[in-house]
């Protein structure tokens, strides 16, 4: 009896002993499906490609990333839930230019985009097209600056909601170009899409992969879009350089992944590296070429450096327009 107690005491010290090192194997990152959450509604340009990065991620990083659309108040429930998860790398937050539209916007937008989140990389961005009514007397850019000029006060035009980016494109333009516009406020580009193609309004910005069909389809006339190099989308329509030499309107819905602040150094090593690997996938680049986009990718400084410049170049925006949301 006593040399069974020996036996079993001196198992019990052994994998007590043992205990520490068995803690400390951690399964390895990532171990189960990662979360990426999108603050926008299923099929808008940032889910399409949030959707079309995801898959190519989760085969770089070996494990299945899952999109989760949180959208409302602009993408700051997003931004909300992303801020309020473990940082574990278990949710990521496929971010657009919103996260920095909103300190300027709302007094109190829930986040802040510099210190509840840790950059990873731009993804993408989307360039903007002007595109205008078809019954307007306009071909060119020139034409509708001198249209718009010689009806002060009578041109009109809308966007995907106050204080979006498509409204505060079109507010900066209107201020480069010296046309005066009343703004029209739709609840998201659809609608205001159908109004632009019905007459009820002028013109509107929009990214050029939701705008690309109603151009195609001679629904709308495209006059410039707002990328240093043409679309491939819209090769034949001339870019806000070209047509006014101005090179302060180069205007896109960028993109980005970023992980909660807090997420280990570790983790985000693998993320950052298994994402810059996806950027780098040939046919990758070549649908979210086709979708309308312009590859970014980069370092974490990059990321940061990129969104201070947006976020002071539209508080100014914002603070010139009044386009404040609270």
């Amino acid at each position: 009896m006593r040399s069974v107690l020996k036996i079993v005491t001196a198992l019990g010290l052994l994998i007590q002993g043992a205990s520490p090192a068995v803690q400390a194997a951690e399964p390895l990152y990532p171990s189960k499906p990662v979360r990426m959450v999108v603050a926008f509604p299923p099929g808008g340009s940032a889910d399409i490609n949030a959707r079309s990065v995801a898959q190519q991620l989760g085969k770089e990083l070996g494990a299945t990333v899952i999109i989760d659309n949180r959208g409302g108040a602009g993408g700051n429930i997003g931004a909300i839930e992303v801020k309020k998860s473990a940082p574990d790398g278990y949710t990521v937050f496929y971010a657009t230019s919103a996260v920095v539209l909103a300190p300027s916007l709302y007094a109190n937008p829930g986040f802040d985009p510099y210190s509840d989140f840790v950059p990873i990389s731009l993804t993408a961005t989307i360039p903007l097209v002007l595109v205008a009514n078809n019954s307007l007397p306009v071909k060119t850019l020139a034409e509708f600056i001198t249209w718009g000029k010689s009806r002060a006060g009578k041109v009109n035009y809308g966007s995907s909601g106050t204080g979006a980016l498509l409204h505060l494109a079109g507010a900066l333009f209107l201020k480069e170009v010296g046309v005066q516009a009343t703004h029209v406020s739709y609840k998201g580009s659809a609608p205001a899409i159908t109004d632009l193609i019905g007459g009820s309004t002028d013109f509107m910005f929009l990214p050029v992969n939701e705008a690309s069909t109603h151009i195609k389809s001679g629904a709308l006339r495209p006059l410039v879009v707002t990328s240093e190099r043409r679309s491939p989308l819209l090769p034949d329509v001339l870019t806000m350089r070209e047509a006014t030499g101005k090179i302060n309107m180069d205007m896109g819905a960028w993109q980005g992944l970023m992980a909660p602040k807090g997420t280990p150094a570790d983790v985000l090593g693998k993320l950052q590296g298994a994402l810059q690997r996806a950027l780098a996938d040939p046919p990758l680049r070549d649908r979210l070429t086709a979708q309308g986009s312009f590859v970014l990718g980069g370092t974490q400084k990059q990321y940061v450096d990129y969104m201070k410049a947006e976020g002071a170049r539209w508080a100014a925006v914002v603070r010139e327009t009044g386009a404040r949301l609270d």
